[in-house]
């Protein structure tokens, strides 16, 4: 046994569970590997939001696992498709299948049928709308000084990043040249023409998510670059379910490579790609998580940890080999 491998050792032995990280490192990658399972023996909480929107529909948490799980098995054609997109984004198909579980269960209830969501996308490509907050289009905001540094960001997901991150550190619950900003989410303040919902189709992803991947998607998939210019556009990439898919993986990718970037390799815990889905800024968490001290390992919130606690049953819906 080397040095290397002794030090190792003694960390794997020492670290507390769900404490500081074990160490279990892809040593050819320098990568910490981050193990599959839950960090936690219990859920953690689960927003009262979440529980609230549950009672309104006189329906469970169970009731609704069940009826996206029957969704699932029924659609044939979309598992297919999930399986098609996973290995264009180089996932395994357990994350985006994870990912739609999860809103399923604690955001919305699934539909009788995909089918239904195409209609709903169609419901959407008449209307005139805009990205705007207090009168101000998002593309005319982000062009004020506070947002100079993000014009170095390297592709779409870096860009709305860190144009997120300008807004909490700069604007949000602040007041800047005589205007006060609510204390809201960028996404809350310009991304909701329409009502409170942020999330819309089989995937539930928000106006925002996807122009952070959209140059993911155009690499991978050939889809044409979203832009704030062309909310219809967004909303029908959001709304249709087979493009939905598509997006989910991007989302999923785009996490993985986030953590990966910061010495953490998530793709083998679809707990955590699962929690990321359901929390985003993927950039702020990972780079956070390098940056504690002990570098402690990524923990599932809720959303997660019921992804990992059903895992055998979601991995039979894609069938043998997955």
């Amino acid at each position: 046994m080397t040095a290397l491998q002794r030090l190792l050792l003694v960390l794997l032995l020492v670290a507390p569970c769900g404490g500081a990280v074990s160490m279990q490192t892809a040593q050819a990658s320098g990568l910490i590997v981050v193990p599959p399972g839950n960090r936690s023996a219990t859920q953690p909480a689960i927003p009262e939001a979440s529980a609230t929107r549950t009672r309104a529909f006189k329906t469970t948490y169970d009731e609704k696992y069940e009826k996206i799980v029957a969704l699932l098995k029924r659609e044939k054609k979309l598992m297919a498709h999930i399986k098609q997109v996973a290995a264009a984004y180089d996932i395994d198909p357990i994350h985006i299948v994870g990912a739609l579980v999860g809103e399923h269960t604690y955001n919305v209830t699934a539909v009788g049928s995909v089918q239904t969501y195409y209609v709903k996308a169609l419901s959407y490509s008449g209307l005139d709308f805009a990205f705007r907050y207090k009168g101000v289009p998002v593309q005319t905001f982000v062009q004020r000084p506070e947002f100079a540094g993000c014009a170095q960001a390297r592709d779409s997901a870096s860009l709305w990043s860190c144009r997120d991150r300008v807004w909490v550190e700069h604007f949000r619950g602040k007041t800047v040249d005589g205007v006060t900003y609510d204390a809201m989410t960028f996404q809350q303040a310009f991304f909701q023409p329409f009502f409170a919902g942020q999330t819309f189709g089989l995937g539930q992803i928000s106006p925002l998510t996807a122009l952070e991947v959209t140059d993911l998607v155009n690499r991978v998939s050939g889809y044409d670059r979203l832009t704030p210019d062309h909310p219809q556009a967004i909303y029908r990439d959001v709304m249709d379910p087979d493009r939905s898919i598509v997006y989910i993986a991007a989302i999923v990718r785009d996490a993985i490579d986030a953590y990966k970037e910061q010495g953490f390799d998530i793709s083998g815990n679809p707990g955590i790609t699962a929690t990321l889905y359901n929390v985003g800024q993927p950039r702020q968490r990972a780079a956070a998580l390098a940056n504690t001290k002990g570098r402690k390992l990524p923990v599932e919130n809720y959303y997660g940890w019921l992804v990992n606690d059903k895992l055998d049953e979601l991995k039979s819906l894609l069938g043998s080999g997955s």
